[in-house]
């Protein structure tokens, strides 16, 4: 591990791969994990992982304060181009960025962790998600309302966030859900639709959410409904919950 700053720097062992219109752009076992933001790190690539001939520098140049002023490329094959697609770092103050290719997430077409294709942004190696099954009884309401009551929800540990409560349908008053257009992404659990619940002649929007076909390792909570610990009050075998204070409060 390398510290420069407030830019974290190690070195991967997953194997990582890239595809643009079904060529394979990057291709490595030794990609470098960098922290540009706090919460998941972005992939960086050695040279020899790089089909470097696809990549045709757009003469513009882009600068961080952290990792310097890098080379802007487009990826170019036979049948596609993706502009601004690239950064090259050759003179970057973080030593081990030097001679690496960062790609934007959404250049690729797909994404892959050894033989498994992954969404969204790279998977942390500080992150663990762990979906178990439990009895403890858990009651949710709004505004006074009881919209659920579950003994058998399945409890959601992920690093870095509240405890989640998913609960089968049959447990939560589904009359009062609105199914809304939202959509969200995670590489960690996969893509989740939403409902608003409707209580009285107010709206709480977006305070459900579900995961229809789940990543593997959050396979439980297939088909299961949550609500926002921040944005509802929960009881948890009879004691109260205080909402926690997230983002999504």
């Amino acid at each position: 591990m390398a510290e420069q700053g407030r830019v974290r720097v190690e070195s991967g062992h997953k194997r990582v791969r890239g595809v643009v219109a079904g060529e394979v752009i990057v291709d490595t076992d030794a990609p470098l994990l960098v922290w540009e933001k706090p919460y998941y790190p972005t992939y960086y690539f050695p040279i020899d992982g790089v089909r470097a001939d696809l990549l045709e520098a757009t003469g513009e140049t882009s600068r961080t304060p952290s990792r310097g002023t890098a080379k802007v490329y487009s990826i170019v094959t036979d049948t596609a181009e993706v502009g601004d697609a690239v950064l090259g770092y050759d003179d970057s103050p973080i030593e081990e960025l030097n001679g690496t290719y960062r790609f934007e997430w959404a250049a690729m077409d797909h994404w892959f962790e050894e033989d498994e294709e992954v969404f969204v942004h790279p998977r942390s190696p500080y992150t663990r998600v762990d979906a178990l099954k439990s009895s403890r009884h858990v009651v949710v309401s709004i505004d006074g309302v009881e919209v659920a009551d579950s003994a058998s929800p399945v409890i959601l540990f992920e690093t870095g966030l509240p405890l989640r409560f998913y609960l089968p349908k049959t447990d939560v008053r589904m009359d009062l859900l609105v199914p809304t257009y939202t959509s969200t992404e995670c590489p960690y659990k996969g893509t989740a639709e939403y409902w608003s619940v409707e209580i009285g002649d107010t709206a709480h929007e977006d305070i459900v959410w579900s995961y229809p076909f789940p990543a593997r390792e959050s396979a439980p909570i297939a088909g299961l409904v949550c609500f926002y610990n921040e944005r509802v009050d929960i009881v948890l075998d009879g004691v109260p919950l205080e909402r926690p204070r997230t983002l999504f409060s």
